[in-house]
């Protein structure tokens, strides 16, 4: 008679628990960003492995494309994991887009079929702008610039004219002939206040 196996209970330990975290001595955040390098292996993994190395690919060109992909992720200079992600995606959509226009290319494609291929590759390459986009912005490169094209000026009210930046205003009222430098519906003086008015010549006798 055989004995009734006792259940498994299932182990409440969270999965980060099993894995013993070391940031005293990265060598591969110039790769990923990142103080640990286990990040840093599998972005750098990931982004090689979204270039096409051929149907039979042989050692030496494989190599070459390999440190090709790790120069381009050394030159971008991650500086924390989110520059590391986004590094790794510019790698992958740039070898995608080029996949898909070397797929166009090819003298036995169908006409729908090179425009498909041409089409993927359009969209690839408008993601690739998309997360250059990102990745200045995260660095703090990607600065608004707000220029004044229009001012609507209300009665008693102030304005002021020129190309309104982040970090100041610079007056170019010069180069702007058609503004106003009065509010619409205020009287303009005269220099000299104390001056009498001129009688305008109208229907009077001569």
């Amino acid at each position: 008679m055989t004995k009734a196996k006792a259940p498994v209970k299932e182990s409440k330990e969270q999965p980060a628990r099993a894995h013993k975290l070391d940031s005293s001595n990265p060598k591969l955040t110039y790769l990923g960003g990142s103080r640990f390098d286990a990040w840093n292996g599998t972005v750098a993994n990931q982004a090689l492995s979204s270039a096409w190395y051929g149907n039979n690919p042989d050692a030496d060109r494989s190599h070459k494309l390999q440190s090709a992909g790790l120069s381009f992720l050394t030159g971008v200079e991650p500086k924390d994991e989110l520059e590391g992600m986004l590094a790794a995606q510019l790698l992958a959509s740039h070898n995608a887009a080029m996949e898909c226009y070397r797929r166009a290319m090819i003298s036995e494609q169908t006409f729908e079929g090179r425009k498909e291929n041409l089409n993927q590759a359009n969209k690839l390459s408008r993601t690739h702008a998309t997360l250059l986009e990102a990745l200045n912005r995260h660095r703090g490169k990607g600065q608004q610039k707000v220029t004044v094209e229009h001012v609507h000026v209300h009665s008693g009210g102030q304005a002021i004219v020129g190309n309104v930046e982040g970090g100041g205003v610079r007056t170019k009222s010069e180069n702007q002939p058609h503004a106003l430098g009065y509010a619409p519906g205020q009287t303009m003086r005269s220099e000299n206040a104390a001056r009498a008015a001129v009688p305008i010549a109208g229907d009077a006798e001569r």
